[in-house]
C-alpha cells in the first residue's frame, strides 16, 4: 500500500472523519460507500467558506497551475504518469514557503526522527 495513499493514512492515522467541501463528487454514492466501509464519516466545511480548508484549496490551485493546466492529456494513463511525476516533485523537490522553504518529504522525515528520539 503506497504511503501517499488515502488507504495508508486511514490505517496508520485511524482517521474518523474525511473533511471536504460540499462538492457533489464527495457526496457521490461510491465515495460515501468507500468511507462507510472504512468506518470514516463525512465532515463538510461551511458552504462558501474555502478558508476552512485552506491547505487543500492551496494544493488544488498548485496542482492545477503547475501541472494540469500545462498539459493536454491524450489518455488516462498519460494523465496518471504526468500527475505522479508532479506529485513526486511537489513532495520531494519543490520547496514550500509554509515549511521554511523545505520539502514535505524532508519535514516529514525530521518529524519522524524527532518522534523516534
Amino acid at each position: 500500500m503506497p504511503k501517499h495513499s488515502i488507504e495508508y493514512r486511514l490505517v496508520i492515522h485511524k482517521a474518523l472523519l474525511h473533511e471536504s467541501d460540499n462538492g457533489p463528487e464527495f457526496a457521490a454514492t461510491a465515495v460515501m460507500k468507500w468511507l462507510r466501509d472504512r468506518n470514516v464519516g463525512p465532515a463538510y466545511i461551511t458552504p462558501g467558506s474555502p478558508w476552512q480548508n485552506g491547505f487543500v484549496e492551496s494544493f488544488n490551485g498548485k496542482l492545477r497551475d503547475e501541472c494540469l493546466n500545462r498539459e493536454w492529456f491524450l489518455s488516462r494513463q498519460e494523465a496518471k504518469l504526468v500527475i505522479e511525476k508532479w506529485r513526486h516533485f511537489y513532495n520531494n523537490e519543490r520547496p514550500h514557503s509554509a515549511l521554511g522553504n523545505r520539502t514535505p518529504a524532508l519535514v516529514g522525515n525530521l518529524r519522524r526522527q524527532k518522534r523516534a528520539a
